[in-house]
C-alpha cells in the first residue's frame, strides 16, 4: 500500500472518529461528560487538520472552485426563502 492510500485511510478513519465525538458532545448527559466529549473532539479535529494539511501540500488531496453560476444560483434560492 502506498503513502497516499495510507492517509487517505488515516483521514477517513479520523473523521469518523470526529463525527462520533461530536455526536457524543452533543447527547452528553452531564457536564463533565461533555467536556471529555469536547476535549476529545477538538484534539481530533486537530489531527485531521494535520492530515489534510499533509496530503494538499503533497498534491493527494485535490479541490475544485465551484462554479460562481451555482454559487449565485444557492444565494439566491435562500435569499428568497
Amino acid at each position: 500500500m502506498e503513502d497516499r492510500d495510507l492517509m487517505e485511510n488515516e483521514l477517513l478513519v479520523i473523521k469518523g472518529v470526529c463525527d462520533l465525538y461530536l455526536h457524543g458532545t452533543i447527547e452528553s448527559t452531564t457536564a463533565e461528560v461533555h467536556s471529555a466529549f469536547k476535549c476529545a473532539l477538538n484534539e481530533t479535529l486537530d489531527i485531521q487538520n494535520k492530515i489534510y494539511n499533509l496530503m494538499a501540500e503533497k498534491g493527494w488531496y485535490k479541490t475544485e472552485l465551484a462554479d460562481q453560476a451555482k454559487i449565485d444560483c444557492a444565494k439566491q434560492k435562500y435569499a428568497n426563502q
